[in-house]
Protein backbone atom coordinates (compact mmCIF):
# COMPACT_ATOMS: atom_id res chain seq x y z
CA UNK A 1 0.00 0.00 0.00
CA UNK A 2 1.29 3.39 -0.86
CA UNK A 3 3.84 4.72 -3.30
CA UNK A 4 6.88 2.43 -3.16
CA UNK A 5 8.52 4.32 -6.04
CA UNK A 6 8.68 7.66 -4.19
CA UNK A 7 12.28 8.41 -3.18
CA UNK A 8 12.57 8.12 0.59
CA UNK A 9 8.90 7.14 0.75
CA UNK A 10 6.91 5.09 3.21
CA UNK A 11 4.76 2.13 2.19
CA UNK A 12 3.26 -1.06 3.60
CA UNK A 13 3.80 -4.59 2.33
CA UNK A 14 1.39 -7.41 3.08
CA UNK A 15 3.82 -10.29 3.59
CA UNK A 16 3.17 -13.89 4.60
CA UNK A 17 4.72 -13.26 8.02
CA UNK A 18 2.92 -9.97 8.68
CA UNK A 19 2.40 -6.33 7.83
CA UNK A 20 5.74 -4.73 7.02
CA UNK A 21 6.10 -0.94 7.13
CA UNK A 22 9.05 0.43 5.16
CA UNK A 23 10.09 4.03 5.73
CA UNK A 24 12.86 5.62 3.68
CA UNK A 25 16.10 3.68 3.88
CA UNK A 26 15.25 1.83 7.10
CA UNK A 27 14.63 -1.91 7.24
CA UNK A 28 11.16 -1.13 8.48
CA UNK A 29 8.94 -2.65 11.10
CA UNK A 30 7.11 -5.99 10.93
CA UNK A 31 3.83 -6.63 12.75
CA UNK A 32 3.05 -10.38 12.73
CA UNK A 33 -0.50 -11.19 11.59
CA UNK A 34 -1.50 -12.94 14.86
CA UNK A 35 -1.04 -9.60 16.68
CA UNK A 36 -3.53 -7.76 14.44
CA UNK A 37 -7.00 -7.59 16.02
CA UNK A 38 -8.78 -4.57 14.55
CA UNK A 39 -7.96 -2.40 11.54
CA UNK A 40 -9.28 0.96 10.40
CA UNK A 41 -8.16 3.17 7.54
CA UNK A 42 -7.93 6.90 6.99
CA UNK A 43 -6.63 8.86 4.03
CA UNK A 44 -5.36 12.40 4.46
CA UNK A 45 -6.50 12.45 8.10
CA UNK A 46 -4.21 10.91 10.70
CA UNK A 47 -6.83 10.65 13.42
CA UNK A 48 -10.06 8.71 12.74
CA UNK A 49 -12.11 10.94 15.04
CA UNK A 50 -11.56 13.77 12.54
CA UNK A 51 -13.12 11.68 9.76
CA UNK A 52 -11.85 8.99 7.47
CA UNK A 53 -10.87 11.27 4.62
CA UNK A 54 -9.19 14.64 5.07
CA UNK A 55 -8.70 17.53 2.68
CA UNK A 56 -5.56 15.98 1.21
CA UNK A 57 -7.55 12.83 0.45
CA UNK A 58 -9.72 14.91 -1.86
CA UNK A 59 -6.94 17.04 -3.33
CA UNK A 60 -4.41 14.20 -3.65
CA UNK A 61 -6.29 12.56 -6.49
CA UNK A 62 -6.74 15.67 -8.58
CA UNK A 63 -4.41 16.54 -11.45
CA UNK A 64 -1.86 19.22 -10.77
CA UNK A 65 0.49 19.97 -7.88
CA UNK A 66 -1.55 18.05 -5.26
CA UNK A 67 -1.60 14.75 -7.19
CA UNK A 68 -0.33 11.93 -4.99
CA UNK A 69 0.17 14.23 -1.99
CA UNK A 70 -0.84 13.25 1.49
CA UNK A 71 -0.68 10.09 3.52
CA UNK A 72 -2.80 7.13 4.37
CA UNK A 73 -2.94 5.44 7.75
CA UNK A 74 -3.88 2.00 8.99
CA UNK A 75 -5.08 2.21 12.58
CA UNK A 76 -4.73 -1.10 14.36
CA UNK A 77 -5.32 -2.63 17.71
CA UNK A 78 -2.59 -5.17 18.40
CA UNK A 79 -2.39 -7.91 21.00
CA UNK A 80 0.47 -9.37 23.09
CA UNK A 81 0.98 -6.71 24.39
CA UNK A 82 -2.24 -4.83 23.69
CA UNK A 83 -1.61 -1.49 22.03
CA UNK A 84 -2.95 0.88 19.43
CA UNK A 85 -0.64 1.33 16.48
CA UNK A 86 -0.84 3.54 13.41
CA UNK A 87 1.05 2.66 10.23
CA UNK A 88 1.44 5.52 7.79
CA UNK A 89 2.15 5.28 4.07
CA UNK A 90 2.60 7.75 1.23
CA UNK A 91 -0.41 8.18 -0.97
CA UNK A 92 -0.27 6.34 -4.27
CA UNK A 93 -0.66 8.77 -7.18
CA UNK A 94 -3.61 6.80 -8.62
CA UNK A 95 -7.06 8.28 -7.89
CA UNK A 96 -9.35 6.00 -5.89
CA UNK A 97 -13.00 6.98 -5.71
CA UNK A 98 -14.88 7.07 -2.44
CA UNK A 99 -16.62 3.72 -3.06
CA UNK A 100 -13.27 1.99 -3.58
CA UNK A 101 -11.92 3.50 -0.37
CA UNK A 102 -14.96 2.46 1.66
CA UNK A 103 -14.83 -1.10 0.25
CA UNK A 104 -11.11 -1.29 1.03
CA UNK A 105 -11.67 -0.18 4.61
CA UNK A 106 -14.49 -2.68 5.08
CA UNK A 107 -12.38 -5.50 3.61
CA UNK A 108 -9.64 -4.71 6.12
CA UNK A 109 -12.12 -4.40 9.00
CA UNK A 110 -13.99 -7.63 8.30
CA UNK A 111 -10.90 -9.70 7.55
CA UNK A 112 -9.01 -8.61 10.67
CA UNK A 113 -12.17 -8.73 12.80
CA UNK A 114 -12.68 -12.39 11.89
CA UNK A 115 -9.10 -13.18 12.93
CA UNK A 116 -8.06 -13.74 9.32
CA UNK A 117 -5.70 -10.79 8.79
CA UNK A 118 -3.11 -13.19 7.33
CA UNK A 119 -5.41 -13.69 4.32
CA UNK A 120 -4.50 -10.15 3.23
CA UNK A 121 -1.07 -11.52 2.31
CA UNK A 122 -2.57 -14.27 0.11
CA UNK A 123 -2.27 -12.60 -3.30
CA UNK A 124 -4.59 -15.13 -4.99
CA UNK A 125 -7.39 -14.64 -2.46
CA UNK A 126 -6.91 -10.87 -2.31
CA UNK A 127 -6.86 -10.65 -6.11
CA UNK A 128 -10.16 -12.56 -6.40
CA UNK A 129 -11.79 -10.44 -3.68
CA UNK A 130 -10.64 -7.15 -5.24
CA UNK A 131 -11.68 -8.33 -8.72
CA UNK A 132 -15.22 -8.82 -7.46
CA UNK A 133 -15.27 -5.64 -5.39
CA UNK A 134 -14.20 -3.32 -8.23
CA UNK A 135 -17.44 -4.19 -10.03
CA UNK A 136 -19.59 -3.33 -6.99
CA UNK A 137 -21.19 0.06 -6.33
CA UNK A 138 -23.10 -0.36 -3.06
CA UNK A 139 -24.62 2.87 -1.76
CA UNK A 140 -25.56 1.93 1.81
CA UNK A 141 -23.48 0.74 4.76
CA UNK A 142 -25.31 -2.60 4.74
CA UNK A 143 -24.67 -2.92 0.99
CA UNK A 144 -20.95 -2.36 1.57
CA UNK A 145 -20.86 -4.96 4.36
CA UNK A 146 -22.71 -7.50 2.20
CA UNK A 147 -20.52 -6.92 -0.87
CA UNK A 148 -17.36 -7.39 1.18
CA UNK A 149 -18.75 -10.47 2.94
CA UNK A 150 -19.48 -12.04 -0.48
CA UNK A 151 -16.01 -11.16 -1.76
CA UNK A 152 -14.36 -12.66 1.33
CA UNK A 153 -16.05 -16.01 0.62
CA UNK A 154 -14.08 -16.50 -2.61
Amino acid sequence: MGDHLRPGGTWLELRAEGLHQIAGESEGQLIPWPRVMLVGFTLGAKYPQKGSYGVLALLGGLPGPWKGRGRGYLHMTLRHPYENWSASFDRHPRWYDSTELVLFEELLRQTAGEGEADRLADSDWLGRAVELLVTQRPRTPSGVREAVARARQL
